[in-house]
């Protein structure tokens, strides 16, 4: 048989890239194919194949096991742990110039969450790693990767940035290594509590290019959260920037308290979320992937605006993208995270948006297709104000934010929280949470305040459910609650408490 001897775009691209010596490279997950004929390397000269062996990681384990809905933050009856993700013999393997993997696919796209897959990235990154060690000192060029699959690389692992070809099913990649060793050293899974990384907490504050970040779009109903956000980042001391991302809706006085409270304004165009109902509430909360264009910042700490901090955070900007709090099952609550910023994250999101689904149709479902390895921050970082049937409505002393569900406290009076008013929303109510929001607004300069004013149609509101509930008798009693709250409308009279 007579085989082409011109080689692959890609192992030319290697050729010029390592001049002058024989290429050593790993072959990973390539079992008994022969590896020449997969990748049509019939006739190469100067090169040195080694197979790269790893015990497959059980099929037992699954990726719940390594995305568990819940885990013992605190520790009280157990360290938490993760399953073992068997690695190579690394001594082995320290001399690679190449790692070449056959990354498996069960079906291509993102979304795709198979712990072999992951393994295989593990693996490669490891090898990369391990084998660039000291390429430093030796003036050798660090490592490069190629993929070969219809699935492709985990863009979680390997950045977008480092890409330097992709033909078809073939990706080539040369990672900045200092960045995918963080990768390595941190859990394989939310099974455990992320860890920071401590190189990150020794910058110079001129050197620190970081910002709290939040979005407001269509309408102003949240034009007074995000002022109380911003008032309560700075009430804990924070030293980073604060960008706010507003569209077209947001009005030039609402823009200003925006500004005096103290966010940087930065204008864009709104994104519609493609598997939305039209008119929904999350119709257009696409808008939210603008964050990963703020390119200007290292990293930005993203926090929806019915949030309040009530405890520093600055420290959290040293643990690795993509993190957040566990939602339910394997997913991640996108409420609060930290990101990386990036031009072709973003275009890629944007390029996947039609394509990959959404199970709530709004961008929490999208991001966690996307972004399938995902790192735990404790619950308390983001500490849901959604009780269930509990009697007991108090948030850990020792939370750093609170997250408010339900009917937010500015929509309601300050004296209690209207959320008792209404049988489906009374999972939302709590006392303790209304009130510390309402401190987070008393410390707030008299000018921010009237962001915050009760419009005719909210005290009316307020006053219809007031009325039901009185006419219902609701036992939690708040009803009863004889409402000073300056700022309802005295055109509503608070003894009108009848159901119109």
């Amino acid at each position: 048989m007579q085989y082409v001897t011109r080689q692959p775009k890609w192992f030319r691209l290697l050729q010029d890239e390592i001049k002058d010596k024989t290429l050593k490279i790993g072959l990973v997950n390539f079992n008994d194919d022969s590896f020449f004929d997969y990748v049509g390397l019939h006739g190469a000269e100067n090169v040195e194949t080694f197979d790269v062996k790893f015990p497959r990681v059980s099929d037992k384990i699954k990726w719940k096991d390594l995305f568990p809905e819940w885990i013992d933050e605190d520790e009280v009856s157990a360290k938490p742990t993760c399953p073992e993700i068997p690695m190579p013999v690394f001594e082995k393997y320290e001399e690679l110039d190449v790692v070449i993997a056959k990354v498996p696919c069960k079906k291509a796209g993102f979304g795709f969450r198979d712990v072999f897959r992951l393994q295989v990235n593990l693996v490669v990154a490891n090898l990369l790693v391990r084998s660039g060690g000291s390429w430093n000192n030796n003036n050798k060029r660090p490592p490069y990767a190629v993929f070969i699959g219809d699935c492709g690389p985990m863009w979680e692992i390997f950045r977008c940035e480092d890409m330097l070809l992709h033909e078809e099913n073939l990706w080539v990649y040369k990672p900045e290594l200092k960045r995918l060793k963080q990768k390595i050293l941190i859990p394989v899974g939310s099974c455990q509590l992320a860890r920071p990384f401590p190189e990150q907490g020794q910058l110079a504050m001129d050197e620190i290019r970081e910002a709290y970040v939040t979005v407001l779009h269509s309408s102003e109903a949240y034009v007074c959260g995000a002022i109380a956000l911003a008032q309560s980042i700075i009430q804990t001391n924070s030293t980073r920037d604060l960008v706010l991302l507003a569209d077209d809706s947001i009005s030039p006085k609402s823009l200003l308290g925006l500004r005096s409270a103290g966010w940087k304004i930065k204008k864009i165009k709104r994104i519609r979320s493609p598997h939305a109902e039209k008119n929904a509430y999350n119709e257009w909360n696409y808008s939210k992937l603008r964050i990963w264009q703020l390119s200007e910042y290292d990293k930005v700490i993203f926090i929806d605006s019915d949030f309040v901090v009530f405890r520093n955070i600055d420290q959290f900007f040293s643990y690795p993208d993509l993190s957040a709090a566990g939602n339910d099952g394997y997913i991640f609550n996108s409420g609060v995270m930290i990101i990386e910023p990036s031009k072709c994250k973003f275009q890629n999101l944007m390029n996947k948006r039609f394509e990959v689904g959404s199970y709530n149709g709004g961008d929490q479902g999208f991001l966690n297709e996307m972004f399938v390895w995902w790192h735990r921050w404790p619950s308390k970082l983001n500490a849901l104000k959604i009780f269930g049937n509990s009697s007991h409505r108090d948030l850990r002393d020792d939370s750093y934010t609170v997250h408010y569900l339900g009917l937010k406290p500015w929509m309601c009076y300050e004296d209690y929280d209207c959320n008792w008013d209404k049988v489906e929303s009374q999972i939302f109510a709590s006392d303790s949470a209304h009130e510390r929001w309402w401190k987070v607004y008393k410390k707030m300069a008299v000018e921010l305040r009237q962001y915050c004013a009760l419009t005719p149609e909210m005290n009316a509101r307020i006053i219809k459910w007031r009325g039901r509930a009185k006419k219902a008798k609701f036992s939690n009693g708040h009803w009863r609650i004889e409402v000073k709250d300056p700022r309802r409308h005295e055109d509503f009279p608070i003894y009108l408490l009848f159901d119109n």
